[in-house]
């Protein structure tokens, strides 16, 4: 029982280590924003969200949580490829760009290399209903849209911005997690969820007002 107990206190250590980085980072951005009153995109935006991306992929793998790690999946890369853009991704050294890069792939040979026996446990994890898991993945794939839409809107102007439609993105995707994470109880997603929720809106209220 301690053990398990033991377990489950690393766990969610880690997820919560994963949301305070993603709070910090939408804190720092939201603060710098609000001092000049328009939308900014510091570069340790993006470093924290990395970080964070990584130690909550790891969290969703070991709650042997689909959602959780389909969203990161999908976001991982695509910080990597804003620090690209504001070239900080450069800055790291070379052996852990190569880690970083490398780090999902490397789960994925770890967890699927015994047949079907982790499939198993992600897909039919007796504590996520199916239809729970298919809502709370659809929340992950359009919360992860909003990065796609960043991504595509960045190329195109050959700089690392956050537009409109990446904030409202977020709070579609953000009120659906959150009702995933009540109705699954888990504090990590939810406390993580309801500040970014906040701060989400406040981004839309400054952008709307920019435009005017």
């Amino acid at each position: 029982m301690s053990d398990l107990l033991s377990y489950k206190y690393v766990v969610y250590s880690i997820g919560f280590a994963a949301q305070i980085l993603f709070s910090a980072r939408l804190l720092l951005q939201w603060i710098q924003s609000e001092k000049v009153k328009k939308v900014l995109t510091p570069e340790l935006f993006w470093q924290l969200s990395l970080i964070a991306s990584f130690l909550l992929f790891i969290y969703g793998w070991l709650r042997d949580d689909f959602a959780i790690m389909l969203g990161q999946c999908l976001t991982y890369f695509i910080y990597i490829r804003n620090m690209q853009l504001q070239g900080s991704w450069k800055k790291l050294p070379a052996f852990l760009r190569g880690f970083l890069f490398a780090f999902p792939f490397l789960i994925a040979v770890y967890s699927f290399n015994n047949d079907q026996i982790d499939i198993e446990r992600l897909f039919r994890n007796e504590d996520i209903p199916l239809n729970l898991l298919i809502w709370g993945s659809v929340g992950q794939i359009i919360f992860t849209l909003r990065f796609v839409y960043q991504w595509i809107y960045s190329e195109r102007k050959k700089e690392s911005t956050l537009p409109f439609g990446f904030w409202l993105l977020s709070l579609v995707g953000s009120l659906m997690i959150l009702s995933y994470a009540i109705i699954r109880r888990d504090p990590v997603l939810f406390i993580g969820q309801l500040f970014g929720f906040v701060i989400y809106s406040r981004n839309i209220v400054l952008l709307l007002k920019q435009d005017k």
